[in-house]
């Protein structure tokens, strides 16, 4: 199965003051994952994707009303953040087959989430280049925990299952797909996704984008009257 090659190196030097209060938050937060979470990746992927899957919706509903305020073209941003946010909630749906989330999981996954929402949707309204900066960011540490999770694998440490066919569907994965195939994918979404966001925030404050990593193919989501039709 051939996987978009990935810059596993890529990071964005806090240049500005705003991109330091981006990086310290993020870091704050992988703090938090690590010493809540420690060695779970499966866990851990399942609790960071309900967060992760929020910014893009935030962004693409806050483009969206201020275009239509403003009666201007958004260029391609809303759908590109909805793309987001629906190819993070299929990391979710995914590894929620892997690693059964724990009542208490499921606990913290709402009290995040709402937190996380609003801390988000005010910080877009406030500086949505800030706000594009902490999802680049934080896409850097997902591909970082990715790696490292690819490594348990790797090692024997965490079982390599095969793949849950929510998956397969997904990125068109063989049969034969295993849960390190998964993982490749999705740090390479990831990957994608860190590149796109870090993007956003360098048009936003005048700098130049830069090369976006490739987004491995999959399956576009649409209702089941769409699909029978």
């Amino acid at each position: 199965m051939a996987v978009p090659f990935i810059d596993l190196g890529v990071h964005h030097k806090p240049r500005e003051f705003s991109d330091r209060i981006a990086f310290g938050f993020t870091k704050a937060l992988r703090w938090c994952a690590d010493t809540f979470f420690a060695q779970r990746y499966g866990h851990r992927a399942v609790v960071l994707e309900t967060v992760a899957a929020v910014p893009g919706m935030v962004g693409a509903t806050i483009n969206h009303l201020a275009c239509l305020r403003r009666m201007c073209d958004d260029k391609g941003w809303i759908k590109t953040l909805m793309d987001e946010a629906e190819n993070e909630r299929m990391h979710l749906m995914t590894f929620i087959e892997v690693s059964k989330p724990t009542l208490f999981e499921r606990a913290v996954i709402i009290g995040v989430q709402w937190v996380f929402y609003l801390f988000f949707f005010g910080l877009y309204l406030v500086s949505s280049k800030t706000a594009h900066r902490v999802v680049g960011y934080f896409e850097e540490e997902a591909v970082i925990s990715y790696t490292h999770y690819l490594a348990e694998i790797d090692s024997g440490r965490s079982a390599n299952v095969p793949a849950p066919e929510i998956a397969k569907r997904y990125w068109g994965l063989p049969d034969t797909a295993t849960l390190r195939d998964v993982v490749l994918v999705v740090r390479a979404d990831e990957a994608h996704h860190r590149d796109v966001n870090h993007g956003f925030a360098n048009e936003l404050a005048g700098l130049p984008v830069g090369q976006v990593a490739e987004c491995p193919p999959h399956v576009e989501l649409r209702p089941h009257w769409k699909q029978a039709a």
